[in-house]
């Protein structure tokens, strides 16, 4: 753990560089200018304050709420985006939307989260009732479980012509983020802390339900908390700012190459992985084709594929080393 606040600096400055990346000229001269400190105030407190936050808070939560999804399921490849969780959000979404479209956006995420709750609880079952669980078929699962609700959700949307607002929920973009748009995400930040303190609850729960059972745990209760956390942290992401994939997916598998499985050790490590990856990511995506903007949604496919893939390829190449 004396590496923790070292990679907190690094959080720290990927922060800091990320108040001042973009196409408006915000720099430390420019704030303090006589000139132009009074525009350069307004886009720093208006516009890049709250994005950097919301990039914060959401890499955290979501890379928080992969690892309790993988926990639970007692697989290393569940995270929202193959268990159905933030497919059924999306459905959520659009279902308050052509129901009730003067709903705020307190309601909607709380309509998004029903549905993520439902979708990851009926994930879950199916899995309960699957012969064969190896560590490749469960997400094969959840990717088609969540195929089919995207598929739904993509046939509602396209009968009444919403198909654009699904594309924003289906990918992450932090462009629009403005204060007075992300603060539902401080409620992601709350969810953590909470997962925090019931971290030892979920690596006994990961160990399964015979095993927590004779602790004196009630099984049922911790994987409920799990899920709520995990369904409101996905719906209120997708609500501000849309899907991050494979961010939960790697995230949680890079840290336990380092610290084990122990979720109280590796939360933090988690958290700050998550946030700096996000971070990193959208930086770039500002970067790279500056003054235009590539969506994280992109970048963080683009990086968490590469990601996936290395660690796959490491996990076959560690099991054909133990075969041997």
């Amino acid at each position: 753990m004396r590496w923790l606040l070292p990679a907190a600096g690094g959080v720290v400055a990927l922060a800091a560089a990320s108040l001042f990346v973009g196409v408006s000229d915000v720099t430390m001269g420019s704030l303090f200018s006589p000139g132009g400190s009074d525009e350069a105030v307004q886009i720093l407190l208006a516009s890049r304050l709250p994005r950097t936050l919301a990039l914060v808070l959401a890499g955290t939560a979501m890379a928080v709420s992969g690892l309790i999804l993988q926990m639970l399921a007692r697989n290393k490849f569940v995270e929202p985006s193959t268990a159905g969780t933030a497919e059924s959000a999306v459905f959520g979404m659009l279902m308050v939307t052509l129901l009730a479209p003067g709903t705020p956006i307190i309601g909607r995420m709380l309509v998004a989260s029903l549905c993520a709750l439902a979708g990851t609880t009926l994930f879950l079952a199916i899995l309960r009732r699957m012969p064969l669980r190896s560590p490749l078929v469960v997400p094969l699962v959840g990717l088609m479980l969540g195929a089919v609700i995207t598929a739904s959700t993509e046939f509602v949307a396209y009968r009444y012509d919403l198909m654009q607002s699904v594309r924003a929920w289906e990918t992450g973009d932090f462009s629009g983020v403005l204060r007075g748009r992300y603060e539902l995400l401080w409620i992601s930040g709350v969810l953590t802390a909470v997962a925090y303190a019931a971290a030892d609850r979920f690596t006994v729960a990961g160990l399964g339900e015979d095993f927590t059972t004779n602790l004196g745990l009630d099984y049922r209760r911790v994987v409920a908390l799990g899920l709520v956390i995990v369904s409101l942290v996905t719906a209120a992401v997708i609500a501000t700012c849309g899907m991050i994939p494979f961010l939960g997916l790697v995230v949680p598998n890079l840290v336990s190459l380092m610290h084990g499985d122990n979720m109280r050790r590796s939360l933090p490590w988690v958290a700050l992985t998550g946030a700096g990856l996000v971070l990193a990511c959208d930086i770039a995506g500002r970067l790279v084709i500056h003054p235009y903007e590539i969506p994280i949604g992109t970048t963080m496919g683009v990086v968490g594929s590469g990601l996936f893939l290395y660690l796959l390829l490491r996990r076959n190449a560690g099991g054909t080393g133990r075969a041997a």
